[in-house]
């Protein structure tokens, strides 16, 4: 996320210096983008059922904000105007908490959508394969048969404590 978050700065950038007046456009088309991207791949990593992705997204935000800061000097150095090492002051607090937002925010709501994706599928759709496999469709007047999981001993049915 820090690579496409510094390229995206770095490509804005480079656009402002030949086209000043189209800035806007091409801003809002690259916050679209990274939006994007971080709420798409964290409803994937939700949905696929990745263990900790709450987590795993809080670093990323994190890491991606101090690291996208450091890229992104590093890229306007090299590619558009020669910036010093004096503008990394402000890239690793400002543009750093800025870019950790905008990575930490679309992620959250990209896990919520992706829980409510895979709370959609079921139980018992957890591997995207049917529990029998069946050549035909399942016939509705089927009696329910239960699930072949042990059942749960409850309070009542334990025996006294001695």
């Amino acid at each position: 996320m820090a690579v496409l978050h510094a390229a995206a700065a770095v490509a804005a950038a480079k656009f402002a210096v030949f086209q000043p007046t189209e800035v806007t456009l091409v801003t809002v088309i690259a916050l679209a983008v990274l939006v994007g991207t971080a709420a798409l791949w964290s409803a994937i990593d939700s949905w696929t059922g990745l263990a900790d992705a709450g987590r795993a997204w809080f670093v990323a935000a994190l890491v991606g904000g101090v690291g996208s800061g450091v890229l992104t000097v590093v890229g306007k150095a090299v590619f558009v105007d020669r910036t010093g090492v004096s503008a990394l002051a402000s890239a690793l607090t400002g543009g750093a908490a800025f870019t950790a937002l905008l990575v930490l925010v679309p992620a959250g709501l990209g896990l919520l959508v992706g829980r409510r994706l895979r709370a959609t599928q079921g139980p018992g759709d957890d591997s995207g394969a049917p529990d029998e496999p069946r050549d035909e469709p399942r016939d509705e007047t089927e009696p329910w048969r239960p699930s072949p999981r042990p059942r749960r001993r409850d309070r009542q049915d334990a025996e006294p404590a001695r």
